[in-house]
């Protein structure tokens, strides 16, 4: 069988598997009902024919005179205490289960009166509660036939002690179970089949979209084309939504592909330049040693080596690199950071006001890009609050410094960095009094190798990377870094961890 019908097939042997033990046990628990109903009915059938015989016995009627029913239906066979048989059925040959096996009637057997008694006598005898029933056989007219016995106690008007054992035929009522076993056992196959080949059509109609799904799934991997979609059903059930998933999941596949390749692409091009000027001066150099510019060939190999460990960084946090968790006071690491940048062309002010720091988080706040180059020098002012954060000590440096370089490439005369204690988040704020960003180009900044028009410089404005770098860095923590207006109408960069 083919594996695209496997889940039919089990679906319907297993359907058909359940409902065969359900109709298997349901049978047999109506044949036994059926059968001990049919045997209670021969037991009464017996015990009535054995009281209306002992009736007669009660009433003083003569053993030779008594009114026996059709052996064949009814054999009855009459004893004494002593097993004497007293009557029996005409036509009973013989006779099984009774505990007495004799069909010939004693010759001595009384009338039920004795010969003087009188015959206006009102004595009549006592019957009975009916003493047992089983189950034997009889041979009437030459054939044996199964029975239920009954056994019914008479006093007769003598006081003597006598026994009516009756029968009624279980023949007719097995024929009745027999007849029922095979309508059942005839019907079963059919409705088997009925249950498996609806079983499979319900199934191979619920399937159907699974189909499609395969079959588009397996087309868009021969064809490695994440823009196709698979059908989604109107159904609204598990297959609905199970086709809604995997399109939300090619949608994801698809931007993480078309993220890589744009990736890919803009990394090659950033590579190129430094890469092709560092070959071009060494290539002079090596023609003209006096002409080779020595700090521009340094320059190249910095900037070249900037960006492939911003790259490296890059590729880290995409593999969901879980960063070292330590808490640090994120008020003195700013202040380490800052007291680090001595070539800064404008001054820093720092305030940490609702910033607790007693000055043991000063030391080895990293130098992940928090240096700089330039001619200014830092302001630092402000203490108290607390501000404790937990993470990579290094990494949220490198935050602080790319947010730092940002602010001094675009303000005009000041930096103001705030950090405050805000609930249950610690909230680093960067001013700046720069030309600001529009509202439409707030989020572009944060994408990679994205510069925007007033920073298209690549020897002022980088790779396009540090700010993508520095919202990475702040949600692999558990934050986020987002970008508003300033006060001062410049930016206002927004850095928010998750305080300890």
């Amino acid at each position: 069988m083919r594996r695209a019908g496997s889940v039919r097939a089990k679906t319907a042997i297993g359907a058909t598997a359940v409902v065969a033990v359900a109709l298997v046990a349901a049978g047999v628990a109506v044949l036994l009902a059926l059968r001990g109903s049919l045997g209670g009915q021969a037991d009464a059938d017996a015990e009535a024919e054995a009281r209306r015989v002992a009736v007669q016995i009660a009433a003083g009627t003569p053993y030779r005179g008594l009114e026996l029913p059709d052996a064949e239906d009814h054999p009855v066979q009459v004893v004494d205490r002593d097993g004497r048989v007293l009557a029996v059925s005409d036509g009973l040959e013989s006779i099984s289960g009774t505990g007495v096996p004799g069909v010939t009637p004693d010759p001595g057997a009384g009338t039920g009166r004795d010969d003087d008694d009188d015959a206006d006598d009102p004595e009549v005898g006592q019957v009975g509660d009916v003493g047992w029933h089983g189950e034997g056989r009889a041979t009437v007219d030459g054939e044996s036939a199964a029975y239920r016995f009954a056994q019914v106690e008479v006093t007769d008007p003598r006081d003597e002690t006598v026994l009516v054992n009756a029968g009624a035929s279980l023949e007719d009522r097995r024929s009745t179970v027999t007849t029922a076993l095979w309508s059942m056992l005839a019907g079963l196959p059919v409705l088997l089949a009925v249950v498996a080949g609806v079983t499979w059509w319900v199934t191979r109609r619920a399937l159907a979209p699974v189909e499609g799904i395969r079959r588009e799934m397996a087309a868009i991997t021969a064809s490695a084309d994440l823009s196709r979609r698979v059908p989604e059903p109107d159904s609204g059930d598990e297959v609905a939504r199970l086709a809604r998933t995997t399109n939300d999941t090619l949608a994801a596949l698809e931007a993480s592909v078309e993220r890589r390749r744009r990736f890919v692409a803009d990394a090659s091009h950033e590579l190129r330049s430094p890469i092709a000027s560092l070959r071009t001066q060494l290539e002079v150099g090596a023609a003209h040693p006096e002409l080779l510019d020595l700090p521009g060939a340094v320059a190249d190999t910095v900037r070249l080596q900037n960006l492939a460990a911003d790259l490296l960084l890059l590729a880290r946090l995409d593999a969901d690199e879980r960063p070292a968790r330590e808490s640090f006071d994120l008020g003195g690491l700013l202040r380490a950071a800052v007291d680090r940048r001595t070539g800064d062309r404008i001054p820093v002010d720092v305030d940490t006001d609702g910033a607790d720091t007693d000055g043991s988080d000063t030391d080895g706040a990293g130098t992940d890009g928090a240096g700089t180059s330039g001619a200014g020098r830092s302001k630092v002012e402000g203490a108290g609050g607390a501000a404790r954060v937990a993470g990579s000590r290094g990494r949220v440096a490198r935050v602080i410094g790319n947010l730092l370089d940002n602010a001094q490439r675009h303000a005009r005369t000041v930096v103001t960095v705030q950090v405050r204690a805000e609930g249950a988040w610690v909230v680093l704020r960067v001013d700046d009094d720069g030309p600001g960003v529009r509202e439409a180009d707030r989020e572009r900044v944060f994408e990679r190798f994205v510069r925007l028009d007033d920073a298209r410089s690549r020897d002022e404005g980088g790779a396009g990377l540090g700010l993508a770098i520095a919202r990475d860095i702040a949600r692999a923590h558990g934050g986020d870094l987002t970008l508003t207006e300033a006060p001062s109408g410049g930016a206002r960069f927004e850095f928010r961890l998750p305080r300890v």
